[in-house]
């Protein structure tokens, strides 16, 4: 693998040319102001549906006592990791897209690719604790409620999502900005991440794409097995139910979670665990479908989302006509 050494390179020559770099340019996707406004108009749009139907899930399940099991505790969990994760990104953009100060600070760029790698790598795991949910559930009825008792258990997993996210965030990020820093400042990426950020290190970058790929695939690979390992067991489970009625209405409980998992896994997938020589900033564009599609998938095919949406809605309706009679 190429090197690529500054002269006299040194720890010490390391940590004082890093301390003269006050900020990147971010480049983004055109230099073109018409483009640029249209994709603005269009990210906005996405960014405003992103946040009202996360916002939506979150306030529908607080507020709703049908919704409050184990299965949509997660799931408002995984709502709010959705908003953050988004909001550590795409405001950023939108303002660069505005303006032709496309600058971000170096301490700024640490914090958004610590908060973007940290939301994203603990949905990995909540993900899989709502997999270990679903198969409790399915496979365990009688002592499900035991197993996953809303307080302890639940939170302890949710905590323990949040911990190891936290980890692998400093880890990554520390490694990344320990580089030295010495030739362009341009980031050919929308916001601060880590393969963008190794390309412009003039300093041997081996250890930080082993350690990035190991991590990756460490997380990936086993959260994802515990998700197949789960559905595994589910679907044998499923196939000795004789109910026809009884395998869909099991089948139709996952299915949202499914859908989830594979969209977010696979682009997941394909970003981080993949030589070097394939990655495109382009391709990062999950960062925005993800949390987009995520609201969309469990609240239009999830029955009992739906149905608290409709209570809440005919409350809405009928406050307003009371206070009328009232008056």
């Amino acid at each position: 693998m190429r090197r690529r050494l500054c002269p006299h390179y040194s720890m010490e020559n390391t940590m004082i040319k890093n301390a003269s770099v006050t900020d990147f340019i971010i480049l983004g996707f055109s230099n073109h102001p018409n483009v640029n406004l249209i994709m603005f108009s269009a990210f906005l749009c996405v960014y405003i549906v992103i946040v009202l139907g996360n916002i939506l899930i979150i306030v529908i399940i607080y507020f709703d006592p049908a919704l409050h099991t184990p299965m949509y505790f997660f799931l408002r969990n995984l709502s709010f990791l959705d908003l953050s994760y988004i909001s550590v990104t795409l405001p950023k953009m939108l303002a660069n897209l505005l303006s032709d100060n496309k600058t971000i600070s170096f301490a700024s760029c640490a914090v958004q690719m610590f908060f973007f790698l940290f939301f994203g790598i603990t949905g990995c795991f909540l993900l899989a604790c709502m997999a270990f949910d679903r198969y409790s559930a399915i496979c365990n009825p009688l002592r499900y409620t035991v197993i996953m008792n809303k307080r302890p258990i639940c939170s302890q997993l949710v905590i323990g999502a949040y911990i190891c996210g936290s980890m692998n965030s400093m880890v990554q990020t520390s490694f990344t900005f320990s580089l030295h820093f010495c030739g362009s400042k341009k980031i050919d990426h929308f916001f601060c991440d880590v393969p963008p950020l190794l390309k412009l290190s003039c300093t041997d970058t081996y250890i930080n794409q082993m350690v990035m790929f190991a991590l990756s695939s460490l997380i990936i690979g086993t959260t994802a097995l515990i998700i197949l390992i789960s559905y595994a067991y589910i679907i044998c489970a499923v196939l000795q139910t004789r109910s026809v009625a009884g395998r869909h209405k099991t089948f139709s409980t996952c299915t949202s979670h499914i859908m989830v998992v594979s969209i977010f896994y696979g682009t997941l997938a394909f970003m981080y665990v993949q030589p070097s020589w394939l990655a495109s900033p382009d391709k990062i564009l999950y960062t925005v479908f993800t949390p987009l599609i995520n609201p969309l998938i469990y609240s239009l095919r999830n029955k009992e989302v739906k149905e608290a949406l409709g209570r809440a809605l005919n409350k809405c309706m009928v406050f307003p006509q009371i206070r009328i009679n009232s008056l």
